[in-house]
């Protein structure tokens, strides 16, 4: 019998706190620990079927295989990704069924509200039944056993919140579920949650509702970030880069055409408002300076605002993917914050 030393035994660190270069920070008052950048999956599926994604099988898993390269180990996704379609889940399990080594590695957050998996009115909102069919459901696509993050992906205004709290205490004493978030809550409903733990509920660890630096939040509660600031409660942004408008890109309008998610989706007036377009030619204007792009501007910003968790923008391409977790390492000085902050503001007059 052998006893030379195995190598991939031996040799681990004690603790860390980066992974293949990436940073991590813990999310929220808990020991679980996120990579600094993550990965939005919320356009990964089968575009072939019509399900709205734009991301297929193949890119997504070479999407995947570079980001655990670079240590974005942080992936979210929800079961009502597109079109209700779960494949979003899917194809993220299709990988970790061909990958099952990098389990223990990745850190899957996944959402749950709406009418999923069903089509009574059991199979949505946030009742003891529609909650644990809905999680088992998302387990059998995701391929694995457990997911780290669950989110509620809405406030249920209807069902009694311990209701909805014993059944997640429920998966968290079988392990199935580890953590437990909410999504596109206002400040009065993130408090109703936070009261709850008083009395031994599952806490929270974070809140992801929309926002980015030019459009600000989705929401009118724009306090639910000083909010989190206070409570210790990590805010995550979905779609942080505003669905790519805070990139190079578009710079020249002109340039952008059909195949163009802002354009497809008939959305690129809306958000690139003159003023916007003048906000994004002063950060041009930064980047060349600087020698890092719009939305390593924009990423590394956020990441240093107050209650920030963090950041998990989407990627369809590589350079994308690449782009976005070099920004967990850029580390802005306070002048340059300073400037960030003046050219975000809006013209004056």
């Amino acid at each position: 019998m052998s006893t030379k030393p195995n190598p991939d035994l031996y040799g681990l660190p004690f603790a860390t706190d980066s992974y293949n270069g990436m940073p991590y920070l813990y999310l929220g008052r808990s020991g679980l620990r996120v990579s600094k950048v993550g990965l939005g999956t919320w356009k990964i599926g089968y575009p072939e079927t019509g399900d709205g994604s734009r991301v297929d099988e193949k890119a997504a898993f070479g999407l995947f295989d570079r980001a655990m390269e670079m240590g974005v180990t942080f992936w979210d996704t929800a079961n009502r990704y597109n079109d209700s379609s779960g494949n979003s889940e899917r194809v993220i399990g299709k990988w970790l069924a061909n990958n099952p080594e990098q389990r223990r590695n990745v850190v899957i957050a996944t959402k749950i509200f709406g009418c999923m998996d069903g089509s009574t009115p059991n199979h949505c909102r946030l009742g003891r039944g529609a909650i644990k069919e809905a999680v088992y459901a998302s387990l059998d696509r995701l391929q694995t056993d457990h997911v780290e993050l669950l989110y509620f992906h809405g406030y249920d205004p209807v069902t009694p919140i311990d209701e909805s709290l014993d059944a997640v205490a429920d998966l968290i004493s079988q392990d199935v579920v580890r953590y437990l978030g909410l999504s596109n809550f206002t400040q009065d409903q993130l408090r109703m949650y936070f009261e709850m733990e008083k009395s031994g509920y599952p806490r929270i660890l974070c809140v992801q509702n929309g926002f980015n630096l030019l459009e600000g939040t989705r929401f009118p509660e724009e306090d639910v970030r000083e909010l989190c600031a206070n409570t210790g409660i990590a805010f995550i942004a979905w779609s942080p880069l505003g669905a790519g408008l805070l990139t190079d890109r578009y710079l020249d309008p002109g340039k952008v055409g059909k195949g163009d998610r802002l354009v497809d989706e008939n959305t690129l007036d809306k958000k690139l408002t003159p003023e916007n377009r003048e906000r994004l030619g002063r950060l041009h204007e930064l980047s060349g300076k600087w020698g890092i792009s719009i939305s390593q501007i924009a990423l590394a910003y956020m990441l240093g605002l107050p209650g920030m968790g963090p950041v998990i923008p989407s990627a369809s391409k590589l350079e994308h993917l690449e782009s976005n977790a070099k920004a967990a390492t850029i580390e802005l000085d306070p002048q340059q914050r300073v400037e960030i902050a003046r050219a975000l503001a809006p013209a004056s007059g």
